[in-house]
């Protein structure tokens, strides 16, 4: 057994000595397989943003009520009268007798994208006093919070960044309304970001909903005031309602849209990873042409023909993890942090997001690499350990 190891190390050390020999064709298979980790990585990174973006800011204390059997908040539908009922249930985090909870009124206007000048659905969300008590993670960065009964809207910063006119001091036209901008609001990163806030009761009178309202938006007490606060709703029976956790909500909508991306992203890596197998197989087919000889000496020498097969599968693994690596940092340098929009299909509205390449992403396009290299590299290897051996020697 140390003997076998001992002719293994041995041959993969003369192996990954003579790759600088072999540059050209070792560099085929490198940059072949970092061009499929970079394609693999960086459509991946855009499924990790906008999951990021509709989930992270997501807090398990924050809860949607909802009308009951909506799917989402454009397909809700809430009263005046119900609003008030949701208010006065136990669970709820309070000021004095002021609950922290936020009717609200969900509306899309379409605004110009900056990159383009294409319209794009962008989502103007009416909201009460309480929206900044309720949703702790938002604050304001410039400007002002909006004044409320008036025509005053404050916008997310990723709106701001990827939608034409959503500076502090402009103004929106929507149908016949015009909005003044007042100010800009971070919420870590978080789908609100992208969001147009106003008063309700204007949007109400703009969109001539009456008093009605889509959802209230609520802070428990606790996370664990959940049953209390949801028991009390779902039973009474001037209500028919639902109640989720905006944490489970956002996941729920981001889901149908990074499965498909995910899929689009492994599917195209696939293709492109037949390419880089064929290139990895032509190099370490080169590889062992090359070294016939001197692999010949070796089995004559008594060498295992094992040993050959592992040295022959480790070059072609090491030659798969330098491409990998180097395609996931190109990926990291040229996507993470990459700022764009794309649209919801659950609200059918546009959510900006920055691309995400994490540390578990550039962990798969290296496994994809080495899977890559592994395949790669059978074929040479099983080659090498039948290379005859007096034809080899004779060639010397």
């Amino acid at each position: 057994m140390l003997s076998w190891i001992g002719q293994t190390f041995a041959v993969t050390a003369l192996n990954l000595r003579t790759i600088p020999q072999r540059l050209g064709s070792s560099g085929v298979a490198i940059i072949g397989i970092a061009g499929v980790v970079v394609v693999l990585v960086s459509v991946l990174s855009i499924a990790a943003g906008f999951s990021a973006a509709m989930q992270e800011a997501g807090s398990p204390a924050r809860v949607l009520v909802m009308r009951s059997g909506a799917d989402s908040e454009m397909t809700s539908g809430l009263t005046g009268v119900d609003a008030d009922i949701i208010r006065q249930a136990p669970g709820l985090r309070r000021d004095g007798q002021t609950a922290h909870a936020s009717a609200e009124l969900y509306v899309i206007i379409d605004l110009p994208k900056k990159s383009t000048g294409t319209p794009a659905n962008v989502p103007m969300r009416g909201i009460e006093a309480q929206t900044l008590a309720v949703r702790d993670n938002a604050s304001i960065v410039e400007g002002r919070m909006l004044q409320f009964g008036t025509n005053e809207i404050v916008v997310g910063k990723a709106a701001s960044g990827q939608f034409a006119g959503l500076t502090v001091g402009s103004q929106v036209v929507s149908g016949q309304n015009t909005w003044t901008v007042v100010g800009l609001f971070e919420a870590d990163g978080g789908v609100n970001e992208t969001e147009i806030w106003c008063d309700a009761r204007v949007l109400q009178g703009a969109y001539r909903r009456g008093n009605t309202y889509q959802l209230v938006m609520a802070r428990l007490d606790t996370a664990d005031s959940f049953a209390t606060f949801t028991d009390w709703l779902t039973t009474n029976p001037q209500l028919n309602v639902q109640v989720r956790r905006e944490t489970e909500y956002y996941a729920q909508q981001s889901r149908a849209l990074s499965s498909l991306i995910r899929g689009v992203g492994f599917g195209i890596a696939a293709l492109m990873g037949i390419g880089a197998v064929f290139g990895a197989i032509l190099t370490m087919y080169t590889a062992v042409s090359t070294r016939s000889r001197e692999i010949a000496t070796l089995r004559a020498l008594g060498f295992d023909a094992a040993s050959v097969v592992v040295s022959v599968m480790i070059e072609s693994l090491a030659l798969a993890a330098i491409g990998g690596a180097i395609g996931g940092l190109l990926a990291y340098a040229a996507f993470n942090g990459y700022q764009t929009s794309t649209m919801n299909f659950t609200t059918f509205s546009q959510v900006a997001f920055a691309f995400k390449v994490t540390p578990a992403l550039l962990v798969t396009g290296l496994v994809y690499a080495l899977l890559m290299g592994l395949i790669g590299g059978i074929f040479p290897a099983i080659r090498a350990a039948r290379l005859p051996i007096p034809t080899a020697l004779r060639a010397l």
